[in-house]
């Protein structure tokens, strides 16, 4: 194991009898062929952000448990690569009608384990069903290309076949959102997968394995494991896993994909982002604060898109500012299951400590704190850090140079539009960015120069509709295959060309040249 994998995945474990003596919490376990399975070696709790309490202990899958979900993905292999495009189409109908009819049930399970707040939730899950939807569409997506006398009686077909068996690695911010981006594909392309999200909040994950088996997904196609870095180093060199599709941080998904590339397998792997919001002099600045509050506050900032920094450009800073910490002023802080609350608990202690220290490190590195989220009047367990605003951030301080993931806003002040896009250009991080402005040809100019991913013109958070597919550049992700969407089907097949002729018996004949039309 790599030493930046080792040292970046890890997770608090206790023994089976400590776990099993709280009796209330409940034991989180894997889906293996379709059965579940509890028994473990190690746990790890799973928190209420909101409140701070332990509501489970979650099983961490042993190599073997790894193992066996891997060996029953293999059996299952080749009967669904077989089965009907429209019988998997089927699948992925009666899954859309499940989780529509049951949508308020599992963002109720999303809010009280992730933290975010009731219409968060809600809109995650709308979210990861564009992809259902998509993939729904799975006999159209799935068709090659036939081209008929390409040379004198010879034609050439091209088809798209599953890979066999692939991992999904899932990150804690959209428990419901990415494992619905990840393997719906995955299974609609004919493939079998294994499931390891978050060790942070597992049973939104372990709720949608259900409802696919519900929706007539037979056993073994799609198997849920829970555990730390051991199950994604399991996943990594076991040589029956084909493809691994991962998103989280940029440490592990650049080890993942250096150790699992060197090994030969397909890799996806999204990590973090800065995104920046560029705000023109000539924008609507009540639109621009209304957006910067939205994008940079929602989920508490625990979003890959989430906006970052603002970055007004000229003489405008100071009123853009003004308004933003108006309108903080006035959000609701509480649990996320509080239909009241417009913002929501970090995910853990840990996040809360880290990100409390980067806005004390923004003081002593010459930023000034306009809104200091740490002294607000908040909930007094739990996870919650308050919404913070701060000015004068420049390159080289930690609050610019980290993924800060949590309810941070930054302000770096630049003097021109140019000034803005080499800002972003020289950004380790190129997830998402977007420009406020009223003139077109100033968003035109941003959209052709500006080297980041996703581009959001008047729109602070530019997830592209399930027709498309997600992914940023340079740091933000590793491979040159978005996540779902068109590349996502790309990702999940491999294409196989046929050339064929049916000669005559006396058209036979040697010869040793290289084939030509």
């Amino acid at each position: 194991m790599s030493q930046t994998l080792s040292a970046t995945l890890s997770t608090t474990s206790e023994s089976p009898a400590t776990a099993n003596a709280t009796a209330q919490p409940p034991i989180i376990g894997h889906i293996i062929n379709g059965q579940p399975h509890t028994e473990s070696e190690h746990f790890s709790k799973v928190f209420n952000p909101a409140t701070g309490q332990v509501t489970g202990h979650l099983a961490l899958a042993t190599t073997e448990t790894v193992a066996a979900a891997i060996a029953a993905a293999q059996a299952a292999a080749p009967s669904w690569r077989a089965t009907g495009l429209a019988k998997r189409a089927a699948v992925m109908f009666k899954l859309h009608e499940i989780i529509t009819s049951r949508r308020d049930e599992l963002a109720l399970i999303i809010s009280k384990e992730q933290g975010k707040v009731l219409s968060d939730a809600q809109g995650e899950i709308t979210r990861g069903l564009e992809n259902v939807e998509f993939c729904a569409g799975l006999v159209h997506h799935m068709k090659g290309e036939y081209l008929e006398q390409a040379a004198q009686g010879l034609d050439v077909h091209q088809i798209r076949q599953p890979l066999g068996v692939v991992a999904c690695i899932t990150p804690f911010n959209f428990p419901a959102m990415v494992p619905l981006w990840m393997i719906t594909t995955a299974i609609a392309a004919g493939n079998t997968v294994i499931l390891k999200p978050s060790e942070k909040d597992p049973s939104a994950v372990n709720w949608i394995v259900e409802a696919f088996h519900e929706a007539g997904l037979p056993a073994g196609v799609l198997n849920l494991v829970h555990g730390d870095k051991t199950a994604v180093q399991t996943l990594i060199d076991d040589p029956r896993v084909q493809a691994i599709s991962f998103v989280g941080s940029t440490p592990i998904a650049r080890a993942i994909y250096t150790q699992a590339t060197a090994q030969g397998k397909r890799v996806q792997a999204l990590g973090g982002a800065k995104n920046h919001m560029v705000v023109m002099p000539d924008a609507d600045l009540d639109a621009a604060a209304d957006a910067a509050i939205s994008a940079g506050f929602g989920a508490a900032g625990e979003r890959c898109m989430a906006i970052s920094v603002v970055v007004p450009v000229g003489d405008i800073a100071d009123e853009l500012i003004a308004k933003i910490s108006e309108r903080m002023a006035k959000l609701t802080i509480g649990a996320g299951t509080d239909p009241t609350s417009e913002m929501g608990p970090v995910i853990t202690a840990e996040a809360k400590t880290r990100i409390e220290g980067l806005i004390d490190g923004a003081t002593a590195d010459g930023a000034t704190v306009v809104v200091d989220g740490r002294v607000l009047e908040l909930p007094a367990a739990g996870f919650f850090v308050g919404p913070t605003l701060i000015d004068n951030v420049v390159p080289g301080m930690a609050v610019y140079d980290e993924e800060i993931f949590g309810p941070v806003l930054s302000v770096a002040r630049v003097s021109s539009f140019d000034e803005a896009v080499a800002l972003i250009n020289n950004c380790q991080f190129a997830n998402g960015t977007a420009v406020f402005t009223r003139d077109g040809r100033t968003a035109r100019e941003f959209e052709y120069a500006i080297e980041v991913g996703m581009v959001g013109i008047n729109v602070a958070i530019p997830v592209p509709i399930g027709a498309f597919s997600f992914g940023g550049w340079k740091d933000s992700l590793f491979g040159d295959t978005h996540i779902y969407g068109p590349e996502s089907f790309n990702f999940y097949t491999r294409r196989k060309v046929v050339t064929s002729r049916w000669p005559q018996p006396e058209e036979s004949q040697i010869n040793l040249g290289f084939p030509t039309n």
